[in-house]
């Protein structure tokens, strides 16, 4: 008598599902908000077929490199907003350093690890509405020399700006401006109540004015829906932002949302996943929390994106960028440095 086979493809109803997302994609046929959905809860079975998917669209546009970003906290807690996540919000009690935006030495020394490091771009970060005169002196003054003396590519996020402090950035050489989306408009008024989702979108409008790029993402697992996480993604396609850093909720004692603990590995890479099959030409980063969720799964994330941040975060510890270099290594990946990836 034969063995009754455990699995047969008559079981298997979303067999080459993905794969046929993929290459509608690359046909140049956009997936739906439906299909975005169906990734995003596909059964932990199906995970692999979802990364062999996203990999196929990740390796036609960026071949198998990996770039790699460097952030500096610039200027930390001290900050009037009360995003709920956030530890340096002023409704937070978590125990992070407090400090004004560092003197030119520090942030110059920084410059330097990146560089080390191998990083593409140094991302100068300060925790605020938006830049005071003083700030943005500060940002003119430093962009110059960094890129002059580390040849790095410089992402400034400094909070809301208006159209003149976004031309202010571009004249003195920023190259890229940060503003996450961090959600949908339907849920962001759950985790914040100081700005509207819209004062974040008029903010990437002003950046888009004034000739810069636009790197904008969001934090995945502060209690959304999943049509919530696929909103996003949509709304960043249609922004036509140029780099997503997708970052997994990092709950820090001293917050509102201290406490939210549901993501698991297998929806992070489903979270990535759609994300690179809503924005298939987009740079897509890891970002912070992926030790901490993604945790023996995190050389899988590269399948789906093609960016990540060596070193810490803004007030977490990231892994040593020992890891990360062997983990790329391992993976076949190259780090590279260069804006056009060759295939």
């Amino acid at each position: 008598m034969s063995p009754t086979p455990l699995m047969s493809s008559d079981t298997l109803p979303s067999a080459g599902l993905y794969d046929s997302m993929a290459q509608q994609v690359l046909a140049g046929q956009p997936i739906t908000s439906e299909q975005a959905l169906a990734v995003l809860r596909s059964p932990d079975d199906d995970l692999l077929e979802v990364m062999a998917a996203a990999f196929k669209v990740r390796r036609h546009y960026f071949g198998k490199a990996v770039q790699l970003y460097f952030l500096m906290n610039a200027k930390s807690g001290l900050c009037p907003e009360d995003c709920g996540y956030c530890s340096q919000s002023k409704v937070s009690d978590a125990p992070v350093p407090k400090y004004n935006i560092l003197q030119r030495d520090k942030l110059m020394a920084a410059a330097k690890i990146a560089a080390e490091r191998n990083a593409k771009t140094y991302c100068l970060v300060i925790s605020a509405r938006g830049p005071n005169e003083r700030e943005m002196k500060a940002v003119e003054e430093i962009v110059p020399e960094i890129k002059a003396k580390y040849d790095l590519k410089v992402c400034a996020c400094l909070g809301l700006l208006d159209d003149k402090q976004a031309a202010r950035l571009k004249a003195c050489g920023v190259d890229r401006v940060n503003h996450n989306l961090n959600s949908s408009e339907r849920f962001y008024k759950e985790i914040c109540s100081t700005h509207t989702h819209g004062d974040r979108v008029e903010t990437l409008q002003n950046v888009r004015k004034a000739g810069l790029e636009l790197c904008s993402g969001g934090i995945i697992g502060m209690g959304e829906t999943d049509e919530d996480v696929v909103t996003m993604a949509f709304d960043l396609r249609d922004i036509g932002v140029e780099s997503i850093p997708l970052n997994f909720f990092t709950s820090i004692e001293g917050t509102p949302l201290h406490g939210n603990h549901h993501l698991t590995p297998n929806y992070c890479l489903k979270a990535l996943a759609m994300f690179r099959l809503v924005n298939p030409d987009r740079e897509l980063r890891i970002s912070g929390g992926r030790e901490i969720h993604l945790r023996a799964l995190q050389p899988m994330g590269l399948y789906a994106a093609n960016s990540m941040f060596v070193g810490d975060y803004l007030t977490t510890s990231g892994q040593a960028p020992e890891a990360d270099y062997q983990m790329i290594e391992d993976l076949g990946f190259t780090v590279t440095r260069e804006e056009e990836v060759a295939l």
